[in-house]
Parts: C-alpha cells; structure tokens; sequence
C-alpha cells in the first residue's frame, strides 16, 4: 500500500480524501466510495498501488484513440474499484469490487515500464477500471515512463478535482474521457456522480493543451436523445473546439442493466450527423461496424487519411501530420 496524496485530516482519525468531488470523509479501518482507498490509524492508503489486476498490450485504437499514434501498441494497466458506480459499467468485474476481492499481481512500476518497454509499446495507458483511483500508482509509473521515452495516456471518467488533474497533466501525454450524457439526471441516477465536474475537467484539459478524445457511451432511453445528444456537440463544439474528437459506442446490455436494449445503429448514426451538424470534424462510430464510419478523414479535401477495420490500422497517409492538401490534422502524431 502507499499513502494517499490528496486528502485532510480530521478529528478522531478520520480523513476526507479531496481527490475527487466524492470528497469522501473516511472512518478508521473504512474505504472510501472508490472502495480501495483506506484509512488506516488516520492516514488514507491507496490499495491497489503497484497491483493491477489486468495487465494487457492493446491497440491504442482499443482506448479508443485515434488520433494518437495510430497502429501503435499500449500497454495498459487496471486495479480494482472506482469513484462511479455506473449501472451499465463494462468492466463492472473489477471497478465495482475491492482489491483483496480480486486476484491481482505485484506490478510497481519500475517494472510496468520495463514490461511496456519489451513488448515494444510506444505508451502505457492506465485504463480498464478508472486511473483516479489508482493515481499515485499511475503518477509515479508515468514519471518513470516519461524518461525512458514512452508517451502516457490516462484513461478516465474525468471525475476527478482540479489540483490533482492539473498535477497528472503535467506527465500525461494524452487523455480519454469518457462523457456519460450531459444531464446532471443521468449522473446522479445512473452513475452516483456528477456533470459539472467532469465538464470542469474537459475544460481545464483545453487550458492545458493535452491532447484528449470523448467517448460517448450511447444508451437507449437514458442519453440518446437528439436534443441531448445536439446539446452536448454543441457545448463540445464551442468550449473545447470543433477540432475535438468524439467516438459514439453502442451499448450492449451489462451489469445493472442488463434488461436494457442494445442501442439501434440508426441512433448511433442519428448522433453521429448531430454531431456533424454542430461543426465536429471527427466524429467516429465505434463498438459496431457500419463501413467506414471508423475512419479518418482530411475535414478540408475529404480525402481518407487514416482507414481502420475494428482496432487495426489498414492505411495511414498523414504525413508529419498533414493531409496531402497541407491541412493539419489535429492530433498527437509522435
């Protein structure tokens, strides 16, 4: 275990962990919401530090990235629990649980580093459950990562305060947020959180100059509406830029939701041309096949510059970045 960086001490040994706007105030021999953060005799330990409990070399298209250096390989690390209890997690199996309650393995991340370095990736990516909770592990890896070479990508709900972002950024190369609707409804009633935070996040990430991409989960009945949907492009469009690249993923059936339907592909294209219809010049269709929609192309001359099938890359014809027009693609090139 390793003590916390970001909490206050309290009377009769209690703590509130500041991390995220849980602001959690933790009893002695009590976890945190996130369920591995501990107080122990009135000091809060992480316990998931340097023992992720899914270790894996991905595509950095399985992030989702796309405009991160596509084709290259990630190796991507995940523990157990979570600052969100969302009913349709996918990857419930971990987030949702403590980490005495999953087996794990000993990682610290000296050797995480020299792991990514010999299967040949070009970034880690903490990822799987939610980077939040495990950030002193993910800070003190991306700081050793960050002198061999390899790039960082923080993998996140984005529900995290402001201080510790504004830290994290300073070692992150890349970032992917997952916007889970854009009504505080939602958050509240399906997730146990809150917008505005993750909003906040989005906005300081722009501040910062880091590189990020939204994945928006989209969910039958629960964020899909076109007004939703039109109100959330145009807010991206606006604050973040129309540059900023957004993936709309369907959702199959999981978790506490596992009664709901999948999302139709006709939803999933009807958010896609909102989307487009706001001014977005990336818009990405993801966790289907539907032809091209998972492809890059030049927003000036339209000409297909990245082509993908699933996670692999087919072709690539940026050059240094460019479209062969000269237009800049936004994105993090290497």
């Amino acid at each position: 275990m390793e003590e916390a960086k970001y909490y206050n001490s309290l009377k009769d040994k209690k703590v509130q962990c500041v991390l995220c706007p849980n602001f959690c105030v933790i009893g002695e021999n009590r976890y945190g919401s996130c369920g591995v953060r501990l107080n122990k005799d009135g000091k809060l330990y992480s316990m998931v530090y340097g023992k992720p409990c899914a270790v894996n070399v991905d595509p950095i298209e399985k992030k989702p990235q796309f405009h991160f250096l596509p084709g290259s390989s990630s190796y991507s690390i995940g523990t157990a629990g979570c600052n969100l209890h969302c009913k349709f997690c996918q990857n419930w199996d971990i987030s949702q649980f403590k980490q005495e309650d999953i087996p794990c393995i000993e990682l610290p991340p000296r050797k995480a580093v020299d792991e990514a370095m010999r299967y040949g990736c070009k970034s880690i990516a903490y990822t799987y459950n939610d980077p939040i909770v495990f950030y002193e592990y993910a800070l003190d890896t991306a700081k050793l990562a960050r002198k061999k070479g390899l790039k960082n990508i923080f993998v996140t709900n984005g529900f995290l305060n402001p201080k510790p972002l504004r830290e994290i950024c300073k070692y992150m190369d890349g970032f992917h947020v997952d916007l889970k609707g854009f009504t505080e409804k939602t958050y509240q009633e399906i997730c146990g959180g809150k917008l505005k935070p993750i909003l906040e996040t989005l906005k300081i990430l722009k501040e910062e100059k880091k590189w990020f991409e939204i994945i928006h989960l989209t969910i039958p009945k629960i964020n899909d509406s076109p007004k939703e949907v039109k109100e959330m492009c145009g807010w991206i469009a606006k604050e973040l830029g129309k540059d900023t690249v957004i993936h709309f993923s369907k959702f199959f059936p999981c978790y506490k939701m596992s009664d709901y339907p999948p999302t139709p592909e006709k939803t999933l294209l009807k958010a896609g041309k909102i989307a487009k219809s706001c001014g977005l010049n990336y818009v990405y269709i993801g966790n289907v096949h539907l032809g091209n929609l998972e492809n890059t192309y030049c927003p000036k001359c339209k000409k297909l510059l990245i082509e993908r099938v699933g996670f692999e890359v087919i072709s690539n014809n940026l050059v240094k970045g460019k479209c062969s027009c000269g237009n800049k693609i936004a994105g993090f090139w290497g």
